[in-house]
């Protein structure tokens, strides 16, 4: 596996950097993608395989690259010692685990209220707080209307 820096980009001081990373395996096959490094992490921006990846070997890129890649640029990472193994050694989730129940019914409701009441965006706030994407959060805050722990979105006379 090989990995090396593509550009860099500075903005209002932050670093945002892209990186090239490719394996080759043992059958011949082959996976190139671009990682980007910023602020908010790491993350995938594209991805080519030689032949193409099934959905589950997709899902296990993150684990095929990810020392390589924070060794070739673990030193913008952070001095918190932030990296993409939790203190147990198990993989770190690039977004936090959402309470699935009634226990995330709930918690989309406070978020959605508490956006509600400072005047911004309640969904933009579900996405934030969830970490999910714009549909998914469409669902959990359909799922919390529906469980009665927010308003009906119309209410027809």
């Amino acid at each position: 596996m090989s990995v090396w820096p593509a550009w860099e980009v500075r903005e209002a001081g932050t670093p945002t950097s892209w990186f090239h990373v490719r394996l080759a395996f043992p059958d011949g096959a082959r996976l190139e993608l671009l990682a980007v490094l910023s602020g908010a992490g790491v993350s995938v921006e594209d991805v080519r395989a030689e032949p193409p990846l099934s959905l589950d070997d997709l899902a296990s890129v993150a684990d095929w690259i990810e020392e390589p890649l924070f060794e070739a640029c673990g030193s913008r990472l952070g001095a918190d010692g932030d990296s993409a193994r939790a203190e147990d050694g198990s993989a770190r989730r690039a977004r936090p685990a959402w309470p699935r129940g009634a226990e995330g019914r709930r918690l989309v409701a406070d978020a959605y209220r508490a956006a509600q009441e400072a005047g911004v965006d309640p969904v933009l706030a579900v996405m934030n707080a969830s970490g999910h994407s714009r549909r998914a959060s469409l669902r959990l805050i359909a799922a919390a209307r529906d469980a009665g722990l927010l308003t009906p979105r119309h209410i027809r006379r």
